[in-house]
Order: C-alpha cells, then sequence, then structure tokens
C-alpha cells in the first residue's frame, strides 16, 4: 500500500510571472513562479540577439582558423601527388585460407 502525504500539493495552474505580469500558466508545486527572462524576452527568441564583438575575437578566430586559399588548377594539370598515386584494388570480405 503506497504511503499517505508523501508527495507536494500539485498546483495545475501556476501562474509564471515576469516583470510583475502573468506571461504563462503551468503545472508546478509552487503556486506562482517569479522568472526574470522567458521566451517572450529573451533576445535569442526575439531575434533582437546581438553578437558582441568587443575585443575583435572573432576576427582573430577567422584569421586563425580560416581555411587557407588554394589555387584552382586548370583540368589537364595534375599534381605531383596525383600523378605518381597507383590505385589500390579494393579487399574484399572474404579471407583467404
Amino acid at each position: 500500500m503506497p504511503k499517505a502525504d508523501i508527495h507536494p500539493k500539485w498546483y495545475p495552474d501556476a501562474k509564471v510571472i515576469c516583470n510583475g505580469e502573468v506571461v504563462m500558466t503551468v503545472g508546478s508545486t509552487r503556486p506562482e513562479i517569479h522568472v526574470d527572462i522567458w521566451s517572450g524576452n529573451h533576445p535569442f527568441y526575439t531575434g533582437t540577439q546581438r553578437i558582441v564583438d568587443t575585443e575583435g575575437r572573432v576576427e582573430r578566430f577567422m584569421r586563425k582558423y580560416a581555411a587557407p586559399a588554394t589555387e584552382i588548377k586548370p583540368a589537364g594539370e595534375a599534381s605531383a601527388t596525383q600523378a605518381t598515386a597507383v590505385a589500390k584494388p579494393a579487399k574484399s570480405g572474404k579471407k583467404k585460407k
């Protein structure tokens, strides 16, 4: 037989309050939940997010990790490694006895 009175009281219509305004209702073990940020005022969800780059870190990263520019060779020319490469036959999954 399960124990009685071990679970907290459940509030199916708990109010979520942000800046003194009820923004939604959810189920919770508290009747009111006070939050500072929610999806309605968070910059990521509202589309007002900006990357703050005060020390030029983005440009520094791009310089450090950007792929080096490669030369585009005409179709008839091949590099030295491509000219000397020999195709190896594909191995089959069977073992020799």
